[in-house]
C-alpha cells in the first residue's frame, strides 16, 4: 500500500530514531565488538532472506558482482566493529559526535573514486567539520583513542557509502544488503579461524546479551533498512537526506536519558558537536540554493 508523504515522513525519523538506538545496544551488550557484529551481521542476513523469499525477490546475481558485494561487505564489518569498540572505550555521545563528521571524509574520497574535481562548498563545509572534531579533541582527553577509532569506523563509512554508490546500481537495495551481510560474517569467521576466536562461550551469549542482539540484527538493521527503502520511493533525496543526519542527535539524546552522568561531557564536546551537526545540516540547504541558482542563471542566460 503506497504511504502518503507524512506517513513516510513519519517513519523515515521512527527508522532513524531506531538507527540512533543501534549505539545503546552497542553499550548494552557486554560482548566485544567484533563478536557482536558477527552476531549482527548473521542475524541481520537471515531476516533480509526472509524478507527477500517473501517479497519474491530475485536472490542469486553474477559471480563477479556477487563477489564486489561480499569485498564491500568485509568494509561494513570493519566499520561496524571500530563503531561499536569507540562507544566500549569512550561512550556514545564522544562515538556519535565524532561520526557525523562523514561529509567531510566524502568530500575528500568521493572525487577520488570517481575522479571527479573538489567541490569548493563541501570543502568550506569539511574545514567547519574538522574544527568541530579539534573542539572535541582538545577537550575530552580522556577520551582520545575512543575518538581516534571513532574516526577509522567514520572513514570506513564514508568508503562503503561510496563503493555502494559505484558498483551496486543494478540490484535492489535489500539484495545489496544481504550479500554484504553475509559477506562480513565469512569475513569475521575467516579471521575468528585463523586466530582461534571461537570458543564454547562464543556461542553462548548470556540471555540479555541474546536479547539485545536480535533486536540490534533484526529491528535495527534487517526491519530498519527494508522499510527504509520503501519510505524513500515517497521522499526527495533532500528530505532523506536531513533526516538521516538526525540519527546522532537522536542517539546522543537517547543516551542521556538511559546512561545519565556517564553520557555527559564537556562544553567543548557540546560546542564540537554543534558546529559538525551544523554544518551536516546547512550543507544540503546551501548545496540545494546553489543548484536553483545556477539553474536560474542558466535559465537567465538562455533568454539572452
Amino acid at each position: 500500500m503506497k504511504r502518503s508523504h507524512s506517513s513516510s515522513l513519519i517513519w523515515m525519523h521512527l527508522i532513524v530514531l531506531i538507527y540512533g538506538f543501534t549505539a545503546i545496544l552497542g553499550k548494552l551488550i557486554e560482548m566485544p565488538a567484533i563478536q557482536m557484529v558477527w552476531y549482527r551481521m548473521l542475524i541481520a542476513a537471515a531476516g533480509l532472506f526472509a524478507y527477500l523469499l517473501y517479497k519474491k525477490e530475485q536472490i542469486l546475481i553474477p559471480g563477479s558482482q556477487a563477489i564486489k558485494l561480499v569485498g564491500i561487505g568485509l568494509v561494513v564489518a570493519a566499520h561496524w566493529i571500530a563503531f561499536f569498540h569507540a562507544i566500549k572505550i569512550s561512550n556514545i555521545s564522544v562515538t556519535l559526535g565524532v561520526t557525523s563528521s562523514g561529509a567531510m571524509f566524502a568530500s575528500i574520497l568521493e572525487p577520488m573514486f570517481f575522479k571527479k574535481k573538489i567541490d569548493w562548498l563541501e570543502f568550506l563545509i569539511g574545514i567547519f567539520i574538522v574544527l568541530g572534531i579539534y573542539l572535541i579533541f582538545s577537550y575530552e582527553v580522556n577520551y582520545k583513542m575512543g575518538i581516534t577509532v571513532a574516526l577509522i569506523a567514520t572513514v570506513l563509512a564514508t568508503i562503503f557509502t561510496i563503493l555502494n554508490k559505484k558498483y551496486t546500481t543494478r540490484f535492489h537495495p535489500t539484495l545489496i544488503s544481504f550479500y554484504e551481510m553475509v559477506g562480513g560474517v565469512m569475513g569475521i569467521s575467516v579471521y575468528l579461524l585463523v586466530v582461534n576466536g571461537f570458543s564454547a562461550s562464543f556461542f553462548s551469549p548470556s540471555l540479555s546479551d541474546s536479547s539485545y542482539l536480535l533486536i540490534l540484527g533484526l529491528i535495527c538493521t534487517a526491519f530498519a533498512f527494508a522499510v527504509s527503502v520503501d519510505v524513500m520511493k515517497e521522499l526527495s533525496a533532500y528530505t532523506v537526506i536531513l533526516s538521516l543526519n538526525m540519527e546522532p542527535v537522536y542517539g546522543i539524546i537517547l543516551a542521556f536519558f538511559i546512561f545519565g552522568q556517564s553520557e555527559h561531557m564537556t562544553g567543548g564536546f557540546y560546542a564540537g558537536t554543534i558546529i559538525i551537526l551544523a554544518s551536516v545540516f546547512l550543507f544540503p540547504v546551501i548545496k540545494r540554493r546553489r543548484e536553483k541558482l545556477t539553474k536560474k542563471n542558466q535559465h537567465i542566460g538562455k533568454r539572452f
